[in-house]
């Protein structure tokens, strides 16, 4: 599996870098929203990673203005100004564009990005395109990143848009479902992309099965969690980076 795989470095000095994703964060959600808001604010991380599907779904920029979208540009920026945000696509906000990371302080990471921090080399994706096994989302993947497909949805006007990204949650849900048995990521895939990469240990989102897998010779893969603070009990947890290693948080 060929892919593009990009490098970031941070400065020696940093000491804790955290990471995040599937927040799925919608105007549904308050109390995640909250529980994102009070992290941001009590961080000492230098570095926040948001490695997808931090909203529930993303229609085009042009959406950030309403009510919700607008106080997550609010509360995304205000972080930014304490440390820097780092935003990669998921399989719900792939159209993030880039004037909406810019009104919130975010720069963009290619999935997948090798990270160089804290003394320690990492593996960052979201997760999905090493879902090998569930053939039609990976066809369903390809589709919607297909930049013609893309420049097609984002001509329509808004309001046709939301219902679209309606109607595709729904089936999307329904999949699932019927779904006895989710395609978890290829483990062979992984050690391939830790192999080219020089890397020992890869960090995701996107199934929502916070764990840590061994997959030989020292290779690893962590596995963040989603966030429900609606659900009883609530759920979500931060993985931090730092000298000595890898820690999870659980901020329920």
């Amino acid at each position: 599996m060929q892919v593009e795989i990009a490098e970031l470095t941070l400065p020696a000095d940093w000491r804790r870098i955290d990471f995040l994703s599937d927040l799925h964060l919608s105007a549904d959600t308050p109390a995640t929203f909250a529980a994102l808001a009070s992290h941001l604010e009590e961080t000492a991380a230098e570095a926040v990673f948001l490695l997808g599907d931090i909203f529930e779904v993303w229609v085009g920029d042009d959406g950030r203005f309403d009510p919700f979208e607008a106080r997550c540009v609010t509360l995304l920026r205000a972080a930014s100004e304490r440390c820097k945000l780092f935003f990669m696509p998921g399989n719900r906000d792939f159209l993030v564009g880039d004037a909406m990371l810019a009104d919130c302080g975010m720069a963009r990471l290619n999935d997948p990005t090798v990270l160089n921090a804290c003394g320690q080399r990492v593996l960052l994706t979201h997760g999905d395109a090493l879902c090998l096994e569930d053939k039609p989302y990976q066809a369903f993947r390809a589709q919607v990143r297909d930049p013609a497909w893309q420049a097609a949805l984002l001509a329509k006007p808004l309001a046709e848009r939301r219902e679209i990204g309606r109607q595709m949650r729904a089936a999307s849900m329904a999949n699932q479902a019927k779904q006895e048995l989710w395609a978890d990521l290829d483990a062979e895939a992984c050690r391939q992309w830790l192999t080219a990469t020089g890397c020992k240990t890869m960090i995701h989102g996107h199934t929502h099965r916070p764990a840590v897998h061994d997959l030989g010779d020292g290779f690893r893969r962590y596995v963040l969690s989603d966030w429900d603070f609606e659900a009883t009990p609530p759920r979500g947890d931060v993985l931090r980076l730092r000298h000595a290693g890898l820690r999870r948080i659980d901020l329920a």
